[in-house]
């Protein structure tokens, strides 16, 4: 099945939005991308996953990512990409899920695929799963590594950024100690759409000193950016920013 999807792949591929994409991804050999959009990625996805799609899940999980693995050919930045989304969007119970996203996760190893996986896990909306995957993602924000940070990170952002969690988001991004460059600018995004929709909550973490200065102005560097706040709440917190 792998041959057959990444012909289909390669018959989408643009030549100009792969150099534009790849310029995008810092650690991404541009010699393993195709220059598919997101979108036709994501199409393409979702078509194999109304197929044999535990047989391709199957064949992607055995081929190396890097040249020169072992198992068969390297596989493409968008095989990757693909692979994380048959993931989400495949007809299988929630255990299962979770035991083929604990796989896929060593996988991440650049912005776009981990914040294109976590966004695209949407059973992690549906109110059985809630507590399940909380549980599950807890681990990850603690890792030594950089994208397993990002990835529990990010998945907390897409999916539990509401009244409900909120105090407990806030204190996990507190939390976060990882020195990683992706890892902390994760923080610093989900922490800017908490203040977006729970401003006040959010401005105590800003005012209390607990992040370093780095998550700090990054923070609010990005709730400077967005459109749903106010001009005099961007200049009260930009008083707030560290040299």
């Amino acid at each position: 099945m792998r041959e057959e999807i990444l012909r289909e792949l390669k018959e989408l591929a643009e030549s100009d939005y792969k150099e534009f994409n790849s310029s995008l991804i810092p650690g991404v050999d541009k010699d393993k991308t195709l220059g598919v959009r997101v979108p036709l990625v994501r199409k393409t996805a979702k078509k194999a996953a109304r197929k044999d799609w535990e047989k391709l899940l199957s064949e992607l999980e055995n081929c190396p990512q890097e040249a020169g693995g072992v198992g068969g050919t390297a596989l493409y930045y968008e095989e990757v990409m693909l692979q994380g989304m048959v993931i989400g969007a495949a007809k299988m119970d929630a255990e299962r899920r979770l035991s083929y996203i604990e796989r896929f996760i060593p996988r991440i190893d650049n912005w776009a695929i981990c914040d294109t996986f976590c966004g695209d896990l949407k059973f992690a909306d549906k109110e059985e799963n809630r507590q399940l995957v909380w549980n599950f993602l807890q681990p990850y924000l603690s890792d030594e590594r950089e994208f397993f940070v990002r990835f529990g990170t990010v998945l907390l952002l897409s999916h539990f950024v509401d009244e409900e969690h909120i105090d407990s988001v806030l204190r996990l991004m507190e939390g976060v100690r990882h020195e990683g460059y992706y890892a902390k600018m994760a923080v610093a995004w989900t922490l800017s759409v908490c203040y977006v929709k729970f401003p006040e909550k959010t401005e105590k973490i800003l005012r209390n000193g607990s992040l370093d200065n780095f998550t700090q102005n990054k923070t609010i560097q990005k709730i400077r950016e967005s459109y749903r706040v106010s001009k005099e709440d961007k200049q009260r917190l930009n008083l707030l920013k560290r040299k």
